[in-house]
């Protein structure tokens, strides 16, 4: 049994040695000069050398490209959740006749890729006026959320005990009040496990941006660095300190929630 559980410490280990390497070299050699990177990549840095977060932050117009992926991110993530949350708490604590049906719709939403709609949705919000406008990324982006958001949060509504809400009717609570005041504050594991898994693939998105973006100063981070790229391609210290400020809010992120997505996965596994 002891060996058995070292074993399983050390594969854990090894895979964590294995995923944090790149990120280690890309940290390390985003502090060195170009000449170091280029010499010997795999080196230690002698000086610690910030010079090239400055290049990527201004020359390489990334503080533009940061703003844009966080207003978009962020916005789509609330809305998303705003509109979800309603409707998963109907679909976990109410019985409807066509609750079924419902399910059944919001399950759909979740086996088709929102990809193979990008006809529709390019149409549709060139009709809107929306093509290069950060308002119609956002609504793209939320409403091909809604499906897995409502699948996961209505699981939790609907393991909450049924006392508290006859509890807060016979204290006069309206359904307004029970459902903003009772039931929302209970399911926020649920809430920050949707955010998390919501605003990474938003963050790291390339296909929308891609299609859907055509001035360049509307561009977020996964698109902007293709321009990076072809820009900047003999300095790889600045793409480095580039690549590492694209990964730094998902970082700050896990780390602070990393409490609530532990709850919110076991309290799901526990149902």
């Amino acid at each position: 049994m002891r060996w058995g559980r070292f074993a399983g410490y050390a594969m854990l280990w090894a895979y964590a040695a294995v995923a944090l390497a790149p990120i280690v070299v890309m940290l390390l050699n985003s502090l060195r000069p170009n000449t170091e990177v280029l010499s010997e990549p795999l080196r230690l840095p002698a000086t610690l050398d910030f010079s090239s977060y400055a290049t990527a932050w201004s020359e390489a117009s990334f503080s533009s490209y940061v703003r844009n992926s966080l207003v978009v991110t962020i916005s789509a993530v609330a809305l998303d959740v705003a509109v979800s949350l309603p409707a998963a708490y109907v679909l976990g604590r109410y019985r409807l006749r066509a609750g079924g049906m419902l399910t059944a719709y919001f399950l759909a939403g979740l086996m088709l890729p929102v990809r193979l709609g990008i006809l529709p949705v390019f149409y549709l919000l060139g009709t809107l006026n929306l093509v290069d406008s950060r308002l119609g990324l956002v609504l793209v982006y939320a409403s091909s959320g809604v499906p897995f958001s409502v699948f996961i949060m209505a699981a939790f509504f609907r393991g909450l005990p049924r006392e508290l809400q006859d509890a807060a009717r016979i204290d006069g609570a309206g359904e307004l009040r029970i459902f903003s005041r009772v039931m929302v504050p209970l399911v926020k594991p649920a809430i920050a496990t949707v955010v998390v898994f919501r605003f990474v693939p938003l963050w790291n998105d390339f296909f929308f941006p891609l299609v859907l973006m055509r001035t360049t100063g509307r561009y977020t981070l996964p698109v902007g660095l293709t321009q990076f790229f072809g820009e900047f391609q003999t300095n790889w210290s600045a793409l480095f300190a580039g690549l590492v400020i694209a990964a730094l809010p998902l970082i700050v992120l896990f780390v602070v929630a990393t409490k609530q997505i532990v709850e919110g996965l076991t309290a799901g596994m526990g149902r």
